[in-house]
């Protein structure tokens, strides 16, 4: 398993400067969120499980070449996360995307698979 970030950033505040403790890394298989400084949290999201991804620029991140990407998973404890205000975000979605297609690929995940009980007892 290779562990090295195809990309990582940090998200951005005012005047688009990286002083925040807020970290994202995409790998191969995952992407990590990693927030805090003293109390700190790591999210890690498998890439084959999320489902959706939107770009969202609002006037103020269009002036500081930022975006946030707004991701839709499977994942039970992140169903929907944020990759906030990082620069060139429309390369990095598309990047995203393609990474998740390769990945739901190469495990053989279909969005079949993603479909709660509920939605199976109601196939039955």
């Amino acid at each position: 398993m290779d562990v090295t970030p195809v990309w990582k950033d940090r998200k951005r505040i005012i005047f688009a400067l990286p002083f925040t403790f807020t970290t994202y890394a995409l790998t191969k298989e995952k992407l990590l969120i990693r927030t805090g400084v003293l109390n700190t949290k790591e999210e890690e999201i498998r890439l084959y499980r999320i489902m959706d991804v939107t770009l969202k620029r609002s006037l103020w991140e269009r002036l500081f070449g930022l975006g946030t990407i707004h991701c839709c998973s499977a994942d039970k404890s992140t169903p929907e996360f944020d990759i906030r205000w990082i620069p060139h975000s429309a390369e990095v979605k598309e990047t995203l995307s393609r990474m998740i297609e390769e990945e739901r690929e190469a495990k053989r995940v279909s969005s079949r698979e993603f479909m709660s009980d509920e939605e199976d007892q109601e196939l039955l």
